[in-house]
């Protein structure tokens, strides 16, 4: 569990207070609406909210964060309804398993390495999210029924949706827009835009236009357990939906714990975050709710009001636990049109439009992974978009890297005169014969350069008699430079080119022993600094002028 303050005083309370209820007004729209637009239900977001909320502020390992169900969570639960569940027990199956995913990731310690995720895949995704929820928003934005098979089934009902067109719903869906939109940011510390946005739309349906769509009964009281136990056949079809939305879910917290660092100067824990994220979906699987993550615009408005530590967040599910017991009949009446402006508004601000206005300034690689993920994301599905963004920006990496790597490889030759000086083996030789050459291996090699390695320094290898390779300034090297070094000297070999290996360091040691790479060189030809390569050259040459005269 986070640790609070030692100082933890009345001015910082008063801050979690203020955070925290704020943040709770923020929620309330948001989760109702993403309940609905993940066909679970209002009730499954408002739950969520709670749940994810709660043990993620409890448990979880940055202190300001506000957790609930997000735009992307919201769209995969939705295909997971639609795609890879018969049923609503099947659904919360896969919750339950993506929540238990998540903690392992936390307890295997493995959740820093989510933060390096390409930013411009991150970009396009979120992208991609911001223009699924416009468009499933759409629909109950002109008065008719959501769509409950993707996006692009959204995008073919709309030309029906605007010939049967509710005016009524319309007009609600507009106004909310236009004050979602127009809201000044300066009140945004008084009233949350969402929150005026709701009431207004919700008045607007109330008052006139009564013939308007809304949300409906929904349960009142204490979440009660919904989880049922399904087929053992289904848990391996269902392990899929559920790695992709535990890798969702630690991707977007992780994220907005980024954000988090940034406003506050703290440094979360990811993998206890992780944790407790994990357990929070545990719970919203348990009582049928919609799973969640680090919420952003949550997390923002939390510290913007003064919240600083975990009790913001465990407060703000609190209340929204207390409005739950008596809340129903306040949020029935209120207009799906008025809900489709709220998150109509919070899709537009999820796209990167910072990314997406300098498209012309990007290069040309980073470009087009941006824009095949987000094509990915809308027009096939978030699992594919992640996988084939994921690994064409680590192609793109890999380019870079190699770029940079092969710039820190030298081949040089060391001339006879200046390596040799007063050296009888040299003495009846052309003063500017390069016998020996010398390979400096600098800084880190990886895949990404090895397979270039060869092509690179292989035909100075074959032109010398002797080859140093020098490991003094090597960092790190991977199997498939170690395997391609290995390569280098059979090429020497061939070539019947004397190797000496000059400076290894332990880590570089174990990485080409565990290959078994140097196992055909002699002992006498592994040494540790320049002077003893210069000797064992001078005894590599003289044995080769012995063998020539003999």
């Amino acid at each position: 569990m986070p640790q609070f303050r030692v100082n933890y005083d009345y001015a910082t309370l008063r801050g979690d207070v203020f955070g925290g209820v704020t943040s709770m007004v923020v929620a309330l729209p948001v989760s109702l609406g993403f309940g609905i637009a993940s066909g679970m239900g209002a009730a499954a977001g408002l739950y969520g909210a709670i749940a994810v909320g709660f043990f993620a502020s409890v448990f979880g390992g940055t202190r300001s964060q506000i957790s609930g169900p997000t735009a992307p969570m919201t769209v995969a639960m939705a295909v997971v309804l639609t795609s890879h569940a018969d049923s609503l027990a099947e659904a919360l199956t896969v919750v339950v398993l993506a929540g238990l995913l998540q903690v392992l990731l936390g307890v295997s310690r493995i959740g820093r390495f989510v933060a390096y995720t390409p930013h411009v895949v991150v970009s396009g995704f979120m992208s991609g999210i911001g223009v699924i929820i416009v468009l499933m928003q759409a629909l109950p934005l002109f008065g008719a029924s959501g769509a409950t098979g993707g996006p692009m089934d959204a995008a073919r009902a709309l030309p029906a949706a605007v010939s049967g067109i509710n005016s009524g719903a319309f007009a609600i869906g507009s106004v909310t827009l236009a004050v979602g939109f127009l809201w000044p940011r300066r009140f945004s510390h008084f009233a949350p835009g969402p929150l005026v946005a709701l009431v207004v739309g919700t008045a607007l349906g109330i008052l006139w236009f009564t013939d308007a769509p809304v949300i409906g009964a929904i349960p009142i009281g204490f979440p009660a357990l919904q989880f049922r136990l399904t087929s053992a056949e289904f848990l391996l079809p269902a392990l899929q939906p559920a790695i992709i939305l535990a890798l969702l879910g630690s991707v977007d917290s992780l994220l907005t714990s980024l954000v988090a660092d940034s406003m506050t100067g703290d440094r979360h824990d990811p993998d206890r975050e992780l944790m407790g994220q994990g357990i929070g979906n545990i719970f919203a699987g348990l009582i049928g709710a919609l799973p969640g993550a680090g919420a952003t615009m949550g997390t923002v408005t939390n510290i913007r009001s003064g919240g600083s530590t975990p009790v913001s967040g465990a407060l703000r599910a609190l209340l929204l636990l207390a409005l739950a017991m008596g809340l129903g009949q306040l949020v029935e009446p209120i207009p799906l049109a008025a809900l489709a402006g709220v998150l109509i508004k919070v899709g537009w601000d999820i796209v990167d439009w910072r990314m997406l206005t300098r498209v012309h300034r990007l290069r040309r690689e980073h470009l087009l992974v941006m824009l095949t993920t987000l094509c990915l994301t809308v027009f096939v599905d978030l699992i594919t978009a992640v996988a084939i963004g994921l690994i064409a920006g680590g192609m793109v990496h890999a380019r870079r890297l190699e770029r940079l790597e092969l710039d820190n490889v030298m081949s040089v030759p060391l001339l006879d005169t200046a390596f040799f000086a007063d050296d009888e083996t040299v003495a009846d030789g052309d003063p500017l014969a390069a016998r020996v050459g010398m390979v400096a291996l600098r800084g880190t090699l990886s895949v990404a350069s090895s397979h270039k390695l060869v092509s690179v320094i292989g035909l100075d290898v074959r032109e010398h008699e002797v080859v140093i390779f020098d490991f003094s300034d090597t960092v790190y090297i991977d199997d498939s430079a170690a395997m391609v070094i290995g390569q280098l000297l059979k090429v020497a070999t061939e070539s019947e080119t004397e190797c000496i290996i000059m400076g290894l360091g332990n880590d570089v040691a174990a990485t080409l022993h565990s290959f078994d790479i140097l196992g055909d060189v002699p002992a006498d030809r592994i040494v540790g600094t320049l002077d003893e390569a210069r000797q064992s050259a001078r005894e590599a040459l003289g044995a080769n002028a012995k063998a020539q005269k003999g």
